[in-house]
């Protein structure tokens, strides 16, 4: 049986936490940042962890995570 080969796209994107949950960055932080507020900023620079829905479906691209 060969090993499953990890989608190295998700792999760059996703980051495991200590207790095993998924780490991901917040979307809308790379441009046009003049009309967003300081708050929102400061929110989107921070991680956020994946929804629960989505959970199963991000495992399965990295197996070995």
């Amino acid at each position: 049986m060969p090993k499953i080969r990890t989608n190295r796209g998700a792999h760059k994107r996703f980051r495991a936490s200590a207790t095993g949950k998924i780490k991901r960055k917040r979307a809308y932080h790379s441009h046009i940042l003049t009309k967003k507020s300081p708050k929102r900023k400061r929110i989107l620079r921070s991680s956020d962890v994946v929804s629960s829905a989505d959970q199963k479906s991000i495992r399965r691209l990295l197996p070995y995570m």
